[in-house]
């Protein structure tokens, strides 16, 4: 059986299990994949030194090869903080408002790219699966394809594709396009964002799309795309909601509610999360239920990330403003309706509060899957489970077709879904909450990981000509 090489933007150890952990529950996926066909992980340490000299540090932990090299700072900015963060990420949420477009920064990306291509390409196998993750990588096929690099190569991105109208807004569009059809298979989180990739190749590239099987013909290649739904490690959940930790962190939750039902929401500081949204929202509940605020108290537990970039400093001040304004305003003596928490806590903790969580709120902008929302329901008691209120723009909202859909624009739309939540019938909440807990169980991260791999390895072919 081939080894796997897995490369990524940052390579995170396998206690980074939960959505709010490192890398949004990516770590505990890979680190399964690679415990099962053994291999390593590649990508950058984390940490920034003067100069980028391409050094490899090799580690292996809990049965896990990673190899890591580092980054200058100079190199950070322009290729993490700026090209990926400031260019990519907004616009691949649809955030033209956000986005950033910046020549130095875009050569930084193409370096750091270059960079990986070269530290890593010594370390692969001939007969190695290569497998890169996410918009950080997106050129990274070419550039192993350039070093002679003739194994399959798999590419997955974990954040939505936009429509082609707003991708052509980013300059060299079809050049970074072209890169990405190096690579053998292609997958997505949805079939929108599959069906996305695939118009724009047919109408601005002129390739050949066949879009029942998602191969793409084009100049001397041929890639397949197709869409990969990313799930939750249902078995390593169920463990970590059997734990003490996991029932202290519950008690410690009910005991603080009095007697109240709890909202929680747990998501990284991010603009694309629709977090000041979720709090216009939840006060236009209190404005419109006033009777109501003795009823439900909403925890907010967000991380921070990306400290370095601009906007996500502005979001947190957003997001502490409006939470001050509602607490000021709806706040007694023994009543606090909004707890807002910017630190993580572990799975463990995170199942806990999930259980212990009437309602959940999960409501992005936009978003590639959103791992929250299968967690949440992962961790309910099956006699007594909570309600999810989940954005009609999250990719997992294509899979949890039963929880309490919305439009997360609108406060009156929020406001109402609380509501039902709220007054949600046993009966109706067991009915809702078998429907999506099978997608959850049956279409886990192991079913995830074995689908890409599977059609990697039986789709993935070197330089096919177009006429096969």
């Amino acid at each position: 059986m081939s080894r796997l090489v897995i490369i990524s933007n940052r390579v995170a150890v396998a206690k980074a299990r939960g959505a709010a952990g490192a890398q949004g529950g990516l770590a505990g996926a890979l680190n399964s994949a690679l415990k099962k066909f053994g291999g390593i992980w590649f990508g950058w340490s984390g940490e920034e030194v003067e100069e980028t000299t391409g050094h490899i540090q090799l580690h292996t932990n809990d049965g896990v090869t990673t190899a890591t090299i580092d980054l200058s700072k100079h190199d950070v900015d322009e290729y993490y903080n700026g090209y990926a963060n400031s260019t990519l990420w907004p616009l691949f949420h649809y955030r033209l408002d956000l986005t950033e477009y910046e020549n130095e920064t875009g050569r930084g990306y193409e370096r750091v790219n270059e960079t990986f291509a070269q530290s890593v390409t010594p370390l692969i196998d001939p007969d190695d699966l290569i497998w890169v993750h996410d918009y950080h990588l997106l050129p990274l096929g070419e550039r192993l394809r350039a070093r002679g690099v003739k194994n399959r190569i798999g590419f997955f991105l974990h954040t939505p594709w936009p429509p082609a109208r707003l991708f052509v807004s980013l300059p060299y569009h079809e050049r970074l396009v072209r890169t990405m059809l190096e690579y053998d298979v292609i997958g997505f989180q949805t079939d929108e964002w599959l069906g996305s990739f695939l118009h724009y190749c047919e109408k601005e590239l002129g390739a050949e799309v066949d879009e029942a099987t998602g191969r793409i013909a084009f100049e001397d290649r041929i890639t397949h795309a197709r869409a990969y739904p990313i799930g939750v490690d249902w078995d390593h959940i169920q463990e970590q909601c059997g734990t003490s930790e996991a029932r202290q962190a519950g008690q410690r939750l009910l005991a603080s509610t009095r007697h109240r039902s709890a909202m929680i929401g747990v998501d990284r500081l991010d603009y694309s999360k629709g977090l000041p949204e979720r709090i216009d929202g939840i006060s236009r509940f209190f404005d419109q239920n006033p009777d109501r605020v003795r009823d439900l108290i909403f925890i907010q537990i967000a991380p921070p990330s990306r400290e370095d970039v601009g906007s996500y400093q502005r979001i947190r001040a957003e997001l502490e403003q409006k939470t001050g304004q509602i607490n000021g305003a709806r706040s007694e003596v023994d009543i606090v309706p909004i707890r807002y928490v910017n630190r993580g806590h572990s799975l463990a903790e995170l199942c806990g509060f999930y259980r212990a969580s009437k309602i959940c709120v999960v409501t992005p902008l936009r978003d590639g899957m959103n791992l929250v929302a299968k967690e949440y329901v992962a961790a309910q008691d099956p006699e007594d489970p909570g309600v999810l209120i989940l954005s009609q723009f999250a990719g997992a909202a294509h899979q949890l077709t039963e929880a309490v859909l919305v439009n997360p624009h609108s406060p009156d739309n929020l406001s109402r879904a609380i509501r039902t939540a709220l007054d949600m019938p046993l009966e109706e909440r067991k009915r809702r909450y078998a429907s999506m807990v099978k997608s959850v169980r049956e279409e886990d991260i192991h079913s995830w990981t074995a689908n890409f791999v599977g059609d990697l390895t039986s789709l993935g072919v070197d330089h096919v000509p177009v006429a096969d």
